[in-house]
This record gives structure tokens, sequence and C-alpha cells, in this order.
């Protein structure tokens, strides 16, 4: 018998893989089509971690799947290889970007191909490639044309250490996701993309998509939709207002200071009144060293400075008002300017009680009554039915106002929950909900906030795509001709960045200075690049065309393959990623070039793979574990069904090595069984119903299981089926040659190569990837025994094994016959009997 050499058998079917050309995606197909996608990897300097390739071995199982059920199946790859993390690569270790790119993207490729992916390398693309950026560029031209990209002078936030701005989606917690220093806010000229008009439709176009909730709910929270209003707070003895936004505008006449952000530019129109202007700039110069999470905290103790000098007037009560500023505001969220209320909310309570500010109870929703026969206080609720009904009971109001009093006096907390309102003028009586409404109407106007800001899509940096856009004295912003593009990015010696704010293409005249588009006169190229997210916003459609010079895309080609079918990426960047993804698939749609409303039907988010000490891998932590050791000791099918049987596919699992050595037996074990079949013929007769049975089962729960990214549990059916073909001497059962063709099939996408040097030895020309995928017999899926455990006053004296379909009485009947029972009623008289059906009999003596 030969012995299982991995080393031998997949060099081998790798090669012959290449050489035939069998995962090519054919370009025509009548064949109902799946469209599967990894997220692409940048090439980082480090190579792969066993990590990495948890993802791409799903997808790789998948698309086979596909494939042999019947499907066309597009399964590419290709490089995110723009932004920071390649250009910070380079700085480090003194080579070109390019160069640094090239030499990584190489190794990558190694690394993979050695795990035997099924990808079509014919459509390999590049985010670097010209051929590429040319039509990312061309989007931006479109978006800029709708008025969509624009200029913009705000604070955005700049990262000293990279020295380039950044979108709110690339911090976390308010330092530099790539390097963790924290940001600054530094007002820049920069290009925006505006994705806050595009909010309600990314945010609503989320539930009719099949992908887990956490990742969904996720992109609701960065979209962060607020319904509320806008409300005028007079600046006393000034035509000045400051304008607030809340969702509670029920609680207007409780409203008793106000609260602005530091970066509010109010703060700076009011300085010539402000009297302790020194100590106000002081607080925000010491806010401006704070990250957005410590200046939200909610255990962080509120600190804010009031603003002597100047008064507010409450719309409602022409009461005058104290302004402060406090750090827990942010620019970013609605107005920048929230009205306190320090009685129905908890931040704004204890910013009060700080600052021994006025806190003014007006609703609640019950009142506490003695009951002195059962000496005990019960809650009286009040809750209006219809909502728009009004309370004028004037006791009720009073006792709802003492209750609030000695409720926030007693709990020190403020009164969050809704309920009936008073000291709301002519508004007293009436519940929250329909306040909300007609105050909104009187005072203010209905508006809906979101979190989302529109994009921050300049970058001060040299490796990114060119911003085709030219700056003339005369006309302006010029966009380049389309016919000009792609603007190449320019080769240099010196690609640092500046620390100016500016680009380090500022640098190069001769790439700087050309003619105006319109005038032909002196102009200047617009120097900062785009981010990294660009390229990956849209590469999932050239993937289907990479070839095309006319056209970002054949439009038919996009309606046979989109949208993407089964999406796979990891979790910590599907929230930025998806949301920019889905931005310009909607916009792509708006001006026809897509056919659809959402690029991603399904998505599984990937858990990470821990080192064994439980912590993140990285070469800095000195954990990496490398895929080619592990490959080269156990084999690549042995790696690809131990990353897939660790666990379920999106929890985070630790890596063990020793752990492997039990996937390579169960491969082993599929070698032996195989070759003692081969060498004996294999079985001319039906192997008996039970093993009939468990090899349907294990067709059926692996089909379900692939199906639905359950690889851990498919993986763990094949081992029991693979277990019960070994006979108690130990030698193997030999079953008929179609029974080992169906269960190598379903083996195959998981184990790619011993199964195709398996199916050859079996005599078949054709690879077995493209070969039918086996259908489960629901005759041999039903089971025909059932496992009866028999129990005398409680305890287990017998497992009885019964045909399905048995009454109750029958079943009672075998129980008393067997040895084991009759062992405990003998001469002895059952009282009762209870049975669960299909589970167990109860003997009650």
């Amino acid at each position: 018998m030969r012995r299982f050499d991995h080393k031998k058998i997949e060099k081998k079917w790798q090669k012959e893989w290449q050489k035939s050309g069998v995962y090519t995606t054919p370009k025509k197909s009548k064949k109902k089509k799946s469209y599967i996608l990894d997220m692409f990897p940048y090439p980082s300097g480090e190579g792969l971690h066993v990590g990495h390739p948890k993802g791409y071995i799903a997808t790789d199982i998948y698309s086979r799947f596909k494939t042999m059920n019947g499907y066309s199946a597009l399964h590419p790859m290709g490089w995110d290889a723009f932004g920071l993390p390649a250009e910070n690569f380079a700085i480090q270790n003194k080579v070109h970007p390019r160069e640094a790119v090239a030499k990584n993207i190489t190794r990558f490729k190694e690394q993979l191909s050695i795990l035997g992916f099924n990808y079509d390398w014919d459509r390999e693309i590049n985010t670097t490639d010209p051929d590429y950026y040319r039509w990312t560029q061309w989007i931006f031209l479109k978006f800029y044309e709708k008025g969509l990209a624009y200029e913009s002078h705000e604070p955005i936030n700049w990262c000293p250490t990279c020295q380039t701005g950044l979108a709110n989606e690339d911090l976390e917690g308010g330092v530099c996701e790539r390097c963790g220093s924290t940001v600054e806010k530094k007002p820049m000229r920069q290009w925006m993309l505006k994705i806050t008009d595009y909010a309600d439709r990314l945010l609503r176009d989320l539930d009719a998509l099949d992908w887990p909730e956490h990742i969904k709910e996720s992109q609701r929270n960065w979209i962060g939709k607020s319904e509320g209003a806008e409300i005028d707070f007079k600046i006393k003895e000034s035509e000045e207002k400051v304008k607030v936004f809340t969702t509670r505008a029920d609680t207007l006449y409780g409203a008793t200071y106000l609260v602005l952000a530091p970066e509010h530019p109010f703060v700076l129109e009011l300085e010539a009144r402000i009297l302790n202007l020194k100590d106000v700039k002081k607080y925000i110069l010491e806010t401006k060293k704070k990250t957005e999470i410590e200046r939200t905290a909610e255990k962080k103790e509120k600190t804010g400075i009031k603003l002597e000098g100047v008064m507010a007037i409450n719309p409602t009560t022409e009461e005058e008002i104290p302004i402060f500023i406090a750090d827990y505001v942010l620019p970013e969220y609605g107005t920048g300017a929230i009205m306190a209320v320090p009685a129905h909310d908890e931040r704004d309570y204890q910013f009060a009680k700080k600052y021994n500010l006025s806190i003014r109870p007006i609703l609640h929703s019950y009142i506490e009554l003695w009951d002195k026969e059962n000496r005990k206080l019960n809650r009286r609720y009040f809750t209006p039915k219809p909502l728009n009904t009004k309370t004028n009971d004037e006791k009720i109001l009073n006792a709802l106002k003492a209750q609030a009093e000695i409720d926030i006096q007693q709990n020190g907390r403020a009164i969050l929950e809704l309920g009936i309102l008073f000291n709301s003028g002519e508004f007293s009586g009436f519940y929250s909900d329909v306040a909300k409404e007609k105050i909104t109407e009187k005072f203010g106007k209905k508006v809906t906030k979101y979190k989302l800001r529109d994009w921050v899509f300049s970058r001060q940096r040299y490796w990114g795509e060119p911003i085709p856009i030219i700056h003339c004295k005369k006309c302006g912003v010029v966009p380049v001709h389309e016919k000009d593009l792609p603007v190449l990015l320019p080769e240099v010696k010196s690609y640092e960045p500046t620390g100016t704010g500016e680009s380090p293409l500022a640098n190069i005249s001769k790439w700087v200075n050309v003619s105006c588009p319109k005038c032909k006169g002196d102009a200047q190229r617009e120097t900062n690049t785009m981010p990294q997210w660009a390229g990956s916003s849209w590469y999932y459609l050239r993937y289907v065309d990479p070839t095309n010079k006319k056209a970002l895309i054949d439009t038919k080609k996009e309606k046979y393959w989109l949208p993407v079918d089964m999406y796979v990426g990891g979790a910590e960047h599907a929230t930025r990623h998806l949301i920019y993804a889905r931005f310009w698939y909607k916009f792509l749609f708006d001006i026809g070039i897509v056919n659809h409303a959402e690029p991603f039907t399904h998505f599984h988010s990937v858990g990470l793979i821990l080192s064994e000490d439980g912590k993140k891998m990285s070469k800095r932590s000195g954990n990496v574990v490398n895929p080619d050791d592990i490959v080269e000791r156990f084999g690549a099918d042995a790696f690809r069904l131990y990353e897939m049987f660790m666990g379920p596919f999106g929890d985070a699992i630790s890596w063990s090595t020793n752990d492997i050595i039990g996937t390579r037996k169960f491969l082993e074990r599929v070698w032996d069984f195989s070759e003692a079949n081969i060498s004996e013929g294999f079985s001319k007769k039906e192997s008996d119903i039970r093993v009939l049975g468990i090899l349907h089962k294990t067709i059926q729960k692996v089909t379900d299981d692939i199906e639905n990214f359950r690889f851990n549990t498919a993986v763990s059916e094949m081992m029991k089926y693979i277990n019960a073909l070994k006979e108690d001497n130990g030698s193997w059962m030999l079953i008929p040659k179609k029974d080992a063709e169906m269960f190598l099939c379903i083996l195959a996408p998981f184990a790619p190569h011993i199964t195709e040097e398996l199916w050859h030895m079996l005599g078949h020309r054709e690879s077995i990837h493209t070969a039918p995928w086996p259908k489960a017999n629901q005759e041999y899926t039903k089971d025909k025994e059932v496992r009866i455990v028999v129990q005398i006053n409680g305890k287990v004296r017998d497992t009885l094994i019964l045909p399905v379909g048995l009454n109750e009485k029958a079943i009672t009947k075998a129980a008393f016959l067997s040895e084991k029972v009759k062992k405990w009623t003998e001469n002895r008289e059952a009282r009762r009997i209870v049975y669960i059906k299909g589970k167990i009999l109860n003997i009650v003596l």
C-alpha cells in the first residue's frame, strides 16, 4: 500500500491545474452564476500568517461547491496596493513603494499558490496599475460632474506621524488606526465626497441584505440617523442666535443652560463679549489634546467653562440661561450645540450638579401611592390612550411634579423615561410623543441628522491615485478631460511626507505645472492623492471585465455577474469598506453604469485566528506562525481542513499546531480506506442500510453546512463517516465504487489535492472539481431505527434499538421483554408508565 505523500501529490496537481486551466472562468455561459469574492488584501511586507488564509479557504470551498452544483462560478483575486500601509512599509525599508508592492505581491502569490486555491488569475487586478486607476479617476470625475465631489477648508483629522489627513472612518478611539498617534484637528484644503446625500438609502437598503445582524447594526450605528428638531436660542442683547439639535423637543421647557462644542464657530464670534476669554481659550486648547473617546466616555468627569458675560434666552419661557462650552459636546454631532435639560438627561444632570446649575423637571410617568392595607408603595402609571388625549387634572399634574422632584433628589439621577408634561405652559398635560410634535411645530423645525459625515477624500501623501483636477487662476477648478486619463503618478526619488500639509507631489514642478484645459493658460495639478479606500470601493466590478479599455465595465457582463453572491472578509474592515463600496455602487447605479441597487447580496465575516497564547498575531509580538512551514510539514489539505475544523467560522479561535495532527490523520485514513478498496476491487454489493444511511446523511449535512458556512460541523460529519467504515478487526469495510466516489466529491472542496489524486486512481480522466455534486437520497436519510432509553423509577436500566413507527404499547411490550428490565420488574407491578415520544420510557413501580 502506497504512503500518502502530500508533497508529491500537491505539487503534481497544482502544476496540472495551472496547465489545464481548469479554474478559468468561462467568458460566456448560459448556466446560473455564482460570484464569490474575498476582500482583497493589501500586500504587506510581512507576508501571510496562518490567520490570513481562513477566509480564502472558505471562499475556495464555497466556489468549488457551486461549480460542482452546476453554477458558473467567478472566484478572483487581486491587490489593494495603494495607500498608507504600502507607503509606510516602503519608508521603513527604504525602498520605493512600487518596488515594495511588486515584491510583496510576488511573495503573497507564492504563499497562496501552495494552498491550492482555484482563483482565476487571468482576472487579477492591482489598484496601482494605471489601466485600473484610470477608471478610479473616471469615477471621481463623475462625482465632480454631479456635484458630489467638492473642495472644503474645514478642520480635518490630521495624523502628525503619518503626516496626512484622515477620514473619521480611519480613526479608532480617536487615534490613527495605522500608527496609534493622537489625531489633531487641523484646518486644511481637501477634497470631500458627499456620501451624506446617500445616507438614507445606505440605511434603508440594509434591511434587504442577507448579512449578519451585527454587521448591519454596525453600519446603522456608523450612519447614525437621528430624527429630531432644530431650535433657535436667542443671545441676550443681540441679534445672534444659537441653533441646537435635540431629539427631545418635549423637554424644551426644562432647558436651563446651553452647551457648545469648544470648536463651535460661535465661540469666536462672541469673543468681544466673553469676560473670561483667556480661560476659555485655555480650555479650548486643552480640549484639542483629547481624543474623541476621552471626551465622550460615559464615566469621565464632565468638564466645561461658562462663557461669562453671555446669556441665551429659552424660547419657551423667555428665561435667561447661561452658556457653557464643554468637551463632551462634539462639533460633528447635530449642530455642535445642545440645550441642556439636566432633569431628563443623565449627562446634563451630572454637569449641572458639578456646576450648581438649575435642575427643572417637566415630565414624569407615575406617582407612588401608599397602600395602607398592605403597608407598601404602589406605583400608578399615567399613559393617556390615545396619546393625544390631554390630562387637565391639576391634582395629577401637581402629583407628577412632586414625584419627579422626589425621584431626582432621592435617586440622584435624571428621569429618562417619557411621560406627561407639567410646568410646560400650553403643553402641560400632553404625553411626550405628542408634546414633541407640537413644541417642534411652534418653536423649531423637524430635521434628520446623521453621525455620518462627508468623506474626507484627500491624502497629503505620494502613494495614491492622483486626483484628476487642475487649478487655474482664471478658470478656477477644472476637471481633467476623460481622454487624458489616467493622470499618471510620477516617478520620484523622494516620496516621504513633507509635514507641511502638502503632498510630496507639490515639489515636482514638471508634473505640477500644466496648461489649463479650458483657457490654455498656466495652471497647476491637484497634488493631494486619493485614500486607499478609493480603489477598494469598486474593485469587485473590474474582476468581471478586467481588460476593458473602453469602459469601466461592460453592462451585459455586469448584469450577469453582479451582485456579488457571497462576500467574505474581516469584520474589522466591514463597516468602513462596506459603506464606501455601497455608496460608490449606488452612485454608479444612478448614472447608469450598473444594474442593481446593492453590490453584495450575502456577507460572512471571518473570525480571527489568534496565536497559541490567545493574542493577535503580529511580527512585533513575535507570535506569527508561517503557513509555509505548516504546509511543508502537514500538507495544504490538512492545513485547509484544520482551519475550517477549528470552530465556528465567525468566531475568534487560538491556533494550535499540535491540533492539526488530527486533520492530517483523518486524511491518512481516507487515503488508506481508498487504497484498500481500490486494491480489493470495491464491493460488488450495495452497502448495508446502516452504512448507506450514514453516507447520505453525511452528504446532506455537508451540503447544508457549506451553504451556511458551518464548515467545522461539515468536517466533523465526514470524519464520522470514515470512522464508521472501520471494521471491528481493524480492516476497512469494502463499499461500492459509486459510494466512495460520492464521498470523495463532498470532501473535494475541503481537500482538493488528495481527492483529485484518488479520483484519478479510480480511473477518471476529468478533474473531480468538475464532477457533479452528489445528491442525498432521502430514503436513506430517514431514520429506520430509534433509540429508546428505558428507565425504572427514573434510573436508566437499558437502551432499546427499535424500528421507527412503533406505538407506545409496542415499545412498552419490548421493554418488559428485555432481560435487563426483567431483573428490576419481576414480581413487581408497574404503577405508571411515562413515555416521551422517540426518546424515553420511564416505568414507575
